[in-house]
């Protein structure tokens, strides 16, 4: 079974456990470090959020843990895609080339390989959030990065330290709205 297979019989079974007025508006899928998949289920009714997770089998997840990270390693992987490469690879990228034609520096080619290589690292929709997915981009970040001589401390690496925060208040607001009991 495909993801966007998979998505769809989440979305199907996550609309069955909307509220009236609740309209389903995302579903994502994630794998946190314990390899078993979470979808978590974002609802809105008016100005309202509501969050549920459901697991593999499509029923509710109750354990706290497994929901909180689910949300933290969902969270971390959309900034991770979003700091990657200064936050603009696509621009990023076209510097390069604007860099190569008019003064080609030593080490440009290594800069433009490392940049085409996070971009690729970069899956578009649907893809899953997990440990594997978010240590690629890291990885290959670090390697432009490098690539790029930068000196001292890594903007991505500080990019994701300064989310860290940003994850935990969405799991605290994921487990205020939660649609079910947490243990």
């Amino acid at each position: 079974m495909t993801l966007e297979e998979e998505l769809s019989a989440v979305g199907e079974a996550a609309r069955e456990q909307a509220r009236d007025g609740e309209e389903l508006v995302a579903v994502i899928p994630t794998e946190p470090g314990t390899g078993a998949r979470v979808y978590l289920c974002a609802y809105e009714s008016g100005e309202e959020r509501a969050w549920l997770a459901l697991d593999a089998s499509l029923r509710p997840v109750a354990d706290r843990v497994l929901v909180r990270d689910a949300v933290a390693i969902a969270a971390m992987c959309e900034l991770a895609e979003e700091s990657a490469g200064g936050g603009d690879l696509g621009e990023l990228r076209a510097r390069l080339v604007e860099l190569r034609l008019t003064e080609n520096p030593e080490g440009i080619d290594e800069a433009e390989i490392a940049a085409a290589e996070l971009q690729q690292a970069i899956q578009p929709p649907p893809r899953i959030a997990s440990v594997p997915y978010l240590d690629a981009l890291g990885l290959a970040a670090g390697r432009l990065e490098g690539a790029l001589g930068q000196v001292g401390g890594s903007p991505f690496a500080e990019a994701m330290k300064s989310g860290v925060g940003a994850a935990d208040e969405l799991a605290n607001e994921v487990e205020r709205t939660y649609k079910g009991p947490l243990g």
